[in-house]
């Protein structure tokens, strides 16, 4: 089995995939989020593993709009990771000597009152938490520290400075599966719809009342902009439920009726997690 991943050897999404999946699985990192739905779209990989949330820094958007432009893929799972953020720098270098911080957007938002408190350090985006630890170790700066999991650190060999160092413990980040074969499991679902409104007043009330009508809980509702069409909006929703099920299935043909239009995403078994 293959699972895309976007990052490098070491980052949270690839241990996503091993939690998910287990360590029989072959992991194929990606430069981007586009390559992980290429090659799952060329089914060159079974699986893609994509963060779609994050309990401290919120949504990844540019996901919730590769969810939309891949119409041959579906989601088929998810996936809870919690997250522990590092500082990690080169080996016998102090926290004192750090002047510069570098690290993923996401894992940069996730420590900002940590990274508050580093007076006179300069903060600096990369493209991956562990790509960041392999350019400080290649680079041979011991003034640059990087911002990623222990694996990240104990891949390239490098040093924790301290670890822990997230804004709140309970961080979490969510990540959907993605694959070119759509399933209808069974047992504890969630289901994900995609869907437009005319601009209307009263639209969005008409479209939600469809699932209180039959008592659907929903879960998550995200709002994407659609480009060209300035002020119109796309609308992600995640509700509990198999599309398989009659209530959900007269909820999303009620739901056409007000929708320009409208795409179930997938099925997939709900990941129970517990919060430390």
């Amino acid at each position: 089995m293959r699972v895309a991943f976007q990052g490098e050897p070491g980052a949270y999404s690839e241990q996503a995939v091993i939690e998910h999946f287990g360590k029989e699985a072959e992991t194929v990192p990606c430069k981007i989020f586009d390559i992980v739905f290429d090659r799952v779209n060329g089914l060159d990989c079974d699986y893609g593993m994509l963060p779609i949330e994050n309990s401290l820094a919120g949504s990844i958007h540019q996901n919730y709009d590769l969810l939309l432009q891949n119409k041959k893929l579906s989601i088929v799972g998810e996936h809870y990771l919690r997250v522990e953020h590092c500082l990690v720098a080169l080996p016998d270098v102090k926290k004192e000597e750090i002047h510069r911080v570098i690290s993923h957007p996401q894992g940069l938002a996730q420590c900002a009152g940590y990274l508050r408190g580093m007076s006179g350090v300069r903060i600096e985006a990369s493209h991956d938490t562990a790509g960041s630890v392999r350019i400080v170790k290649e680079s041979g700066d011991r003034q640059t520290a990087a911002i990623a999991s222990r694996r990240a650190s104990e891949i390239h060999q490098m040093q924790i400075l301290e670890e822990g160092i997230e804004d709140n413990r309970e961080n979490y980040t969510r990540f959907l599966v993605i694959s070119a074969r759509p399933d209808t499991p069974e047992g504890e679902c969630k289901t994900s719809i995609v869907f437009q409104l005319k601009n209307q007043p009263g639209a969005l009330f008409k479209a939600l009342s469809v699932f209180a009508l039959r008592d659907i809980d929903l879960t998550k509702i995200e709002s994407r902009p659609i480009a060209g069409q300035p002020w119109d909006y796309m609308f992600y929703i995640d509700f509990l439920g198999s599309a398989a099920d009659e209530p959900v299935k007269r909820a999303v043909d009620h739901l056409g009726e007000y929708a320009s239009t409208l795409r179930v995403l997938g099925s997939y078994l709900r990941h129970v997690y517990s919060v430390n």
